[in-house]
């Protein structure tokens, strides 16, 4: 892949920007390497963990302007398959059976920002700025707006995709937008320690049937979410990964995943 870098090491699947040179900007060879990459990393054995990350100063600056303005000339039917694209990388990563961790080195400006969106867990250095610029180019959010909503609420929602104010790791975090800040020194340790957690002490099926639990319940009736729950903890309790932590636990022996 030529924007796109994928390595596996620890049982981590690090997932890389490379298009330092245009600050990671999303096009569509981009976004099918990216694609290309999650589907690796989702299908691998040796991969429990992801861990998105760039290269360069920037961690990605949303959609590439130059690619954007050529495909204006395209028709309603070519437009409409372009954001198909980008909206099934954005589901893939929100629906995967993995657990996503973004790396932010830099800003996360518009699409990028809603690739930091659709992850589950995202740290941050103090320095980076996030927003949803897309309104003050005369563009949508559209795509990251049905995500943020589900993760932020429509009033915090609201406030960042209408303004386009740019805002700063602190209070992306304080808005809920990240999960933690900390300075670059630290940063790969930081995230080191979380994805060691979480690949260590945590099944791997039983994340994955969170994630998927955590996707689908919210679109769902208070009954059938209900209904919906009460099937997948009848399922989980049937699993090896069930079977194998609770007999580990009764037999005080410490359970390796």
């Amino acid at each position: 892949m030529e924007f796109v870098q994928f390595d596996i090491e620890d049982r981590t699947g690090y997932i890389t920007l490379n298009r330092p040179d245009k600050r990671n900007a999303l096009n569509d060879q981009m976004v099918s390497e990216l694609k290309q990459a999650f589907t690796s990393a989702s299908e691998s054995n040796e991969v429990k963990v992801i861990v998105l990350r760039a290269n360069g100063d920037v961690f990605c600056a949303g959609a590439d302007l130059a690619s954007l303005q050529k495909l204006q000339k395209n028709t309603y039917k070519e437009n409409l398959q372009d954001s198909i694209h980008l909206k099934e990388l954005f589901q893939q990563i929100y629906t995967l059976d993995k657990v996503v961790v973004a790396r932010i080195n830099g800003h996360a400006i518009a699409g990028g920002c809603g690739l930091a969106t659709v992850c589950d867990f995202s740290f941050a250095v103090p320095e980076a700025k996030f927003g949803y610029t897309e309104v003050r180019i005369g563009f949508v959010p559209a795509i990251v707006k049905v995500f943020l909503l589900r993760k932020l609420g429509e009033a915090r929602a609201r406030e960042l995709l209408l303004t386009g104010e740019l805002v700063s790791a602190a209070d992306a975090q304080r808005y809920g937008m990240i999960n933690k800040v900390t300075d670059a020194a630290d940063l790969d340790r930081e995230i080191g320690e979380f994805t060691n957690m979480l690949i260590t002490k945590n099944s791997g099926q039983s994340m994955a049937f969170t994630k998927r639990m955590i996707a689908e319940v919210q679109s769902m009736t208070l009954e059938d979410g209900l209904n919906y729950a009460a099937e997948m903890n009848a399922k989980a309790r049937a699993s090896k990964d069930c079977q194998k932590g609770i007999a580990s636990f009764l037999n005080r022996e410490k359970i390796e995943w």
